[in-house]
């Protein structure tokens, strides 16, 4: 088969792969019809992911055909339509039986990072039995492949464990795939107002356009929030930018007993400033998601209250995916959200 192989920080090719096999009886074999790019197969490219070994299948979102099954995996059959979890769970683990499958003990963050992921042809999904959903008939390839990461990211971990409630004030800091993700996937929540802030004009205009009441630079968020709350702060902020500066502008925005969600991946140290949070009363979350909630998502799809084709802008055939990358990682000079690539 083909496939995007990761060979050392900076480098990867388009090329030749060996075929996935069936390894374990929980495994599936699927033909890949549609995936993606994500800024973490990037910090992977740029060698900020340094336990994924060279050789190493990139991607971790992917919808297909299933092809073969192993004999303990029931819950899809050969010709099934499925979208593939970017969290493997073997559940059984003690972090599966608490559903916290983004920790399993076994699987986790599997795909494009230790073992090979979706950007080829074919590719092997571990634990089938918790890491694939059927995909419903009246939804597209499209309008799924962006569920496993940044969708579930902004919602399992943005705005589940950010408690977004009616009425809030909630901050997203950065405007990013995640950080739009998110600002879709909040307003299932009726947030009062929805604070996106970002240094890029174009992305702070994205931002607008997918549901923000508010996009401003970071210079200004802090007077903007100010602003809106009477001075007290945001209810949630979350941080999606994967920065020291914008985690902690996320800090600051915070208002007494609010919480504070990181979603960012972080390559470098950051400063935690206790000595302004030590008698505040926040709630400080981490975390990457379990995949659970993508059933309810396509859900929200199906039902029209959520569209996440909006992030999508730009389209190529999978054979074209070096240039994606190329497209992917200039999105200053590009405007790319997501690339979507079709077999």
């Amino acid at each position: 088969m083909k496939a995007l192989v990761y060979d050392r920080p900076g480098t990867i090719e388009w090329r030749e792969h060996p075929d996935p096999a069936i390894r374990e009886q929980t495994d599936i074999i699927l033909r890949v019809t549609t995936t993606t790019l994500c800024g973490t197969d990037v910090h992977v490219l740029n060698g900020g992911v340094p336990d994924a070994p060279p050789g190493t299948v990139l991607g971790h979102e992917g919808v297909g055909i299933v092809e073969e099954v192993g004999s303990a995996v029931r819950n899809v059959a050969p010709g099934d339509r499925v979208l593939a979890t970017a969290m493997t769970a073997c559940g059984s683990c003690p972090f599966c039986t608490a559903r916290l499958y983004g920790q399993c003990v076994h699987g986790g963050w599997k795909l494009g990072h230790t073992i090979d992921g979706a950007q080829a042809e074919y590719v092997r999904i571990p634990f089938a039995q918790n890491s694939v959903y059927k995909v419903p008939p009246e939804l597209t390839d499209e309008q799924v492949v962006l569920l496993p990461c940044i969708f579930i990211t902004g919602y399992d971990v943005g705005v589940l464990l950010g408690q977004v409630s009616p009425g809030d004030t909630v901050a997203i800091v950065g405007a990013g795939p995640v950080g739009l993700a998110t600002t879709l996937v909040a307003q299932l929540f009726s947030p009062a107002t929805i604070v996106a802030v970002d240094p890029i004009e174009s992305r702070r205009q994205k931002a607008l356009e997918v549901g923000a009441t508010h996009a401003v630079s970071p210079e200004e968020a802090g007077a903007v929030v100010a602003d809106l709350t009477g001075g007290l702060g945001a209810d949630v902020t979350i941080e999606a930018a994967g920065f020291p500066a914008p985690f902690e502008l996320a800090v600051e925005l915070v208002r007494p007993g609010g919480r504070i969600v990181n979603i960012g991946v972080h390559e470098q140290p950051v400063t935690l400033h206790m000595e302004k949070l030590w008698s505040m009363g926040v709630t400080l979350a981490t975390g990457i998601p379990n995949g659970l909630s993508i059933p309810r998502l396509m859900r929200a799809i199906s039902s029209g209250g959520l569209d996440v084709t909006s992030l999508i802008t730009h389209r190529l055939p999978l054979e074209k995916i070096e240039e994606a990358y190329d497209v992917f990682t200039h999105a200053s000079e590009t405007n790319a959200l997501k690339v979507v690539l079709s077999a």
